[in-house]
C-alpha cells in the first residue's frame, strides 16, 4: 500500500497546475501534473493514479469528455471536477 495516494492534475494553467501541486506536495501527497485531457488518459493506461483533480475548460478534449473516457476505464479513479472559471 502506497503512503498516500497518487493524484493527477489536469489542467492547461501552469500557475494552477504548479499551485496545486506545491500544495499536495506539502501534504506529504504524490503528485503528477499534465496541460491536457490527452495527456492525462495516456498517464492514466499506466496505471498507478488514485484521484485525478480535472479542469472542467481545457483545449482540445474537455473535461466532460475526458471524464466520459475515464469512468470507462477498467479501474478508473476517483475524479474531482475543478473549474477556474
Amino acid at each position: 500500500m502506497s503512503a498516500s495516494p497518487k493524484i493527477l492534475i489536469v489542467d492547461d494553467e501552469a500557475g494552477i497546475r504548479e499551485s496545486l501541486s506545491s500544495i499536495l506536495r506539502d501534504e506529504r501527497y504524490s503528485v503528477e501534473a499534465v496541460e491536457s485531457a490527452e495527456l492525462a488518459l495516456e498517464r492514466l493506461h499506466s496505471g498507478n493514479v488514485e484521484v485525478v483533480l480535472l479542469d472542467v475548460w481545457l483545449p482540445g478534449m474537455d473535461g466532460m469528455e475526458a471524464l466520459s473516457r475515464i469512468q470507462s476505464l477498467p479501474q478508473p479513479p476517483s475524479v474531482i471536477i475543478i473549474s477556474g472559471h
